[in-house]
């Protein structure tokens, strides 16, 4: 077993331990009586979290650099063979996921060519099933698998009118001009994006490997440019150790995956084996590709222990015949414990701040009603302690003092209730804002002026400004709601501390920059594709539409995750101050019930004293025990994968 699919086992095993601590303390608050529909809702929201949570490899290269051999060698030479077509030429000719879906049955989905004519994106088909062709897959025969995997790579050929529609066809570049055939038609692939669905136990576990076709295939599929590719926890970039860094390769790198961001970014240098030469000693060959890494590396703007030189062919080879000395040779090894080193840490980091902050809320939220409870029961025993050797009329009178007490609370959530109602009104006016609805408007404006504007640059341009324009003063204003419900709550929360010693801390901010910072990276994208140009032939105005139409499509992903959140935020924010309300309200009852039944002669004080005690002490050990809880789950949180794993084997 290869370190990275050691590595993905074991963080699929930590995120087990992890669930699995989660709903244990989920159990434990319902069976103490502290859970509630919210408290429940935030739990779920975590569990779900992790169950879905998603690694995602994307394999970016130009057309013959050993892609899909690089991915049948680290993941699935288990097989005993190659699963993903490879030979001379182009075998990938469409974007493709490979995935699990326990919900789907093993198949390949595949998109058809003729819906690149229409508006609809790719992550727009995904939600129109009807769209695509399915083609079942039997995962028990490993030829029968690559036989299915080599749909594809099949072309057929269109008219160029059909091609220069699907945004495939550029008449300004030569090489497609002289693709042309006589009969006045152009090589296309069959399919615009393939899913291939099947259980294989890594992809079980949650990996995504995405197989990219080629440099012409990322500049006319939006998708990967403004998606796929840049959501990707790590992105192999493969090139070729016979050709070096070409032309096409420079510009993949620059255009879609060089830049700020180098963090999971790794560099293949495949097919070292074109300059192993037994007529060379093998010092003198290290010195070769060693002097070919460092090449690579000046041209791309790289360490040198940025790149990485292998021979995935004959790895594969190494790893089908149990042969560790060629493995070694193929140095196919250091990649995948480098890609480990990168992917693994990096992914449980996200998870891991994502889950500490819910978490870390509502184990807080629990100590503060815990405390308020404690808080009620050391006043009634107080009060009852008070009452021995007192006339009933010192009994009646506290009766009255514990009445009155109930009343001012009971004004106190007038003013609650009339705070409710401006918190419902900004939550109206936030969703108006994030409004989908509304977005949906503006894409539609958008996309008629551009109609408008086709034969000039500059009003596309202005088009596509104003609509980034509108999305961020649509965020900006959001924020302003989000700020003012939360120094609204703030401000509850101070005055019910202060008037009935609720223990509140500071309510949880809330912040739309990550959606603010996805629209500028989805700008940015859009500015380096199309922003300077001056004048643009008809085909890159077929491509500029279909730009937008991912854009748009993107930045509605974004509104759809922002308006989840936010309503995710906007209950959690009110959550505490609810729950300390009913707290509050359930102990003066039962202080005003307890002093009644005294009164009433209904039970003897020392009895009712005696049972406010054993709450105390019980209410002491759900205090141990919510602390011992919240241990294990942040020892289970912060355990590093490989601790993770001995601590199950334990």
């Amino acid at each position: 077993m290869n370190n990275l699919v050691e590595k993905f086992q074991e963080y699929s095993t930590w995120r087990f331990t992890l669930t699995r601590a989660i709903e244990q303390y989920r159990q434990w608050l319902r069976d103490v009586l502290l859970s509630d529909s919210q408290t429940e809702a935030r739990i779920g929201r975590v569990l779900a979290r992790l169950a879905d949570d998603k690694l995602s490899i994307a394999f970016v290269a130009e057309f013959s650099r050993g892609k899909s051999e690089l991915i049948n060698s680290i993941f699935f030479a288990d097989y005993g063979q190659r699963i993903l077509p490879s030979s001379a030429g182009r075998t990938t000719m469409c974007p493709t996921e490979l995935l699990y879906d326990e919900t789907l049955p093993a198949s390949i989905r595949l998109l058809p060519i003729e819906t690149r004519a229409f508006h609809a994106t790719t992550a727009d088909y995904k939600s129109l099933p009807q769209e695509w062709q399915v083609f079942p897959l039997d995962t028990s025969s490993g030829d029968g698998m690559l036989s299915a995997f080599k749909q594809v790579s099949l072309v057929k050929r269109v008219p160029v009118e059909d091609a220069r529609r699907y945004g495939l066809y550029d008449e300004s570049d030569p090489d497609q001009l002289g693709a042309v055939d006589s009969a006045g038609t152009v090589e296309v692939s069959m399919w615009r994006h393939a899913v291939i669905n099947f259980p294989h136990p890594l992809l079980e576990q949650g990996l995504v490997i995405l197989d990219t076709p080629g440099l012409n295939a990322i500049g006319t599929e939006p998708e990967l440019t403004l998606n796929l590719i840049p959501n990707a926890h790590a992105v192999l970039f493969i090139l070729a150790a016979d050709t070096g860094v070409t032309k096409s390769d420079i510009e993949v790198w620059r255009k879609h995956i060089g830049g700020p961001r180098r963090q999971g970014r790794l560099v293949v240098l495949n097919k070292i084996d074109s300059m192993w030469d037994e007529l060379k000693t093998p010092a003198e060959v290290d010195a070769e590709i060693q002097k070919q890494v460092e090449s690579c590396a000046q041209i791309l703007g790289l360490d040198t222990h940025q790149l990485f030189p292998v021979s995935a062919q004959k790895g594969l080879l190494a790893k089908v015949n149990h042969d560790d000395a060629l493995l070694a040779k193929s140095r196919l090894p250091a990649l995948e414990q480098a890609l480990s080193n990168e992917l693994i840490p990096q992914k449980q980091s996200i998870v891991r701040e994502l889950v500490r902050q819910e978490l870390t809320e509502l184990v807080r939220g629990a100590q503060a009603i815990l405390a308020s409870r404690g808080a009620s029961l050391t006043q009634q025993a107080a009060e009852l302690r008070g009452l021995r050797g007192k006339n009933s009329s010192v009994v009646a009178h506290m009766v009255t003092r514990v009445r009155a007490e109930k009343n001012e609370f009971d004004k106190t959530l007038v003013t609650f209730q009339a705070m409710r109602s401006v918190y419902s009104k900004l939550t109206h006016e936030v969703f108006a804002e994030l409004g989908l609805n509304k977005l949906r408007d503006e894409v539609r404006l958008t996309r008629e002026r551009m109609m408008q504007e086709l034969a000039f640059s500059t009003g596309l341009r202005a088009a596509m400004q104003g609509f980034f324009q509108n999305v961020r003063v649509r965020l900006s204003r959001s924020q302003d709601k989000t700020d003012e419900i939360s120094r609204m709550v703030a401000s509850m929360y101070q005055r019910f501390g202060a008037e009935h010693g609720m223990i509140l801390g500071a309510p949880m901010g809330f912040s739309l920059s990550r959606y603010r910072n996805e629209v500028d990276r989805v700008e940015k994208v859009y500015q380096e594709r199309f922003g300077l140009l001056t004048i643009l032939s008809t085909d890159q105005l077929v491509l500029t539409q279909k730009f937008f139409e991912s854009i748009a499509s993107r930045v509605k992903e974004s509104f759809e995750t922002a308006n989840r959140d936010v309503e995710a935020w906007l209950k959690a924010i009110i959550a505490p101050l609810e729950g300390q309300i009913r707290e509050h309200q359930t102990q003066l009852r039962r202080r005003l019930e307890s002093i009644r039944h005294i009164q009433d002669a209904s039970e003897t004080l020392e009895e009712r004293i005696g049972e406010v005690n054993s709450q105390q002490a019980e209410l002491e050990e759900y205090h141990a025990h919510l602390l011992e809880l919240n241990q294990r789950m942040m020892d289970t949180l912060h355990a590093s994968v490989d601790e993770e794993q001995v601590a199950l084997q334990l």
